[in-house]
């Protein structure tokens, strides 16, 4: 896939896992990582330069790719099936999968990886995650919906890596860009295939984050990705 390259933060002690964090609709990689900054009061702080400041996540790899976006124009969760680019959504799954083929080639278990992002980013992560060959550590979605919903079988493994992998969505009631009904409704369909989605509502959150749902995601990759320690991994 064209554009520019992937911003990647490495890992501080051995690299034992990796994170693939994907922008919204009109962002960059670059663009989310600075996202955050004015929540925690640091000027210069990015989401995973304030983790490490904290002591977190220090053998974990950020990689914040640049994908294509997907233009947004329905107003009804049943509307998106008619609206989306199949060949374009297959072709940034498949730059998806391809990133996480390079950290499995690193020597990082596919289990040891997550995928999320938000918006858009977050509906191509879903989408990647249940359609993923490979079982993952996880994979979530930030004020994101399922793409594709209504074919989605078409597109999972029969094998279905992914069915007990545990996936995270935050979602704000007062979202006026991808609709909090759009959330809901997406949790709905991944719990009818046969998923576990934990999904959280952030009263009065627009089509942003804030700090208690970046708390929330913090446990839940805390979760996926427990430290190992200096005995296993790989050198970024």
């Amino acid at each position: 896939m064209s554009g520019p390259a992937a911003l990647v933060v490495p890992a501080v002690k051995k690299h034992t896992a990796t994170v693939i964090f994907a922008h919204g609709l009109g962002d960059t990689g670059a663009g989310w990582q600075a996202l955050l900054q004015p929540m925690f009061g640091y000027s210069q702080m990015p989401l995973a330069q304030n983790w490490r400041r904290r002591g977190k996540f220090e053998e974990v790899a950020f990689i914040f790719p640049n994908a294509p976006t997907i233009p947004i124009t329905v107003t009804t969760f049943n509307d998106l099936q008619s609206a989306h680019d199949e060949v374009g959504i297959l072709r940034s799954r498949d730059y998806f999968n391809s990133l996480v083929a390079q950290e499995v080639a690193k020597g990082i278990p596919s289990e040891r990886i997550v995928v999320g992002g938000f918006s858009q980013g977050g509906a191509m992560s879903l989408f990647t995650g249940v359609t993923s060959p490979l079982k993952l550590g996880g994979f979530f979605g930030l004020s994101a919906y399922l793409l594709m919903h209504h074919k989605i079988k078409d597109f999972i493994p029969a094998s279905m890596p992914n069915k007990d992998t545990p996936i995270f969505m935050g979602h704000g009631d007062a979202d006026p860009t991808v609709r909090y009904a759009w959330g809901q409704q997406t949790a709905a369909v991944l719990k009818e295939l046969g998923y576990g989605v934990d999904f959280r509502t952030y009263p009065g959150l627009p089509h942003s984050a804030d700090p208690e749902e970046i708390d929330d995601l913090e446990k839940y990759l805390l979760a996926r990705l427990p430290p190992l320690g200096e005995g296993e991994g790989t050198k970024s």
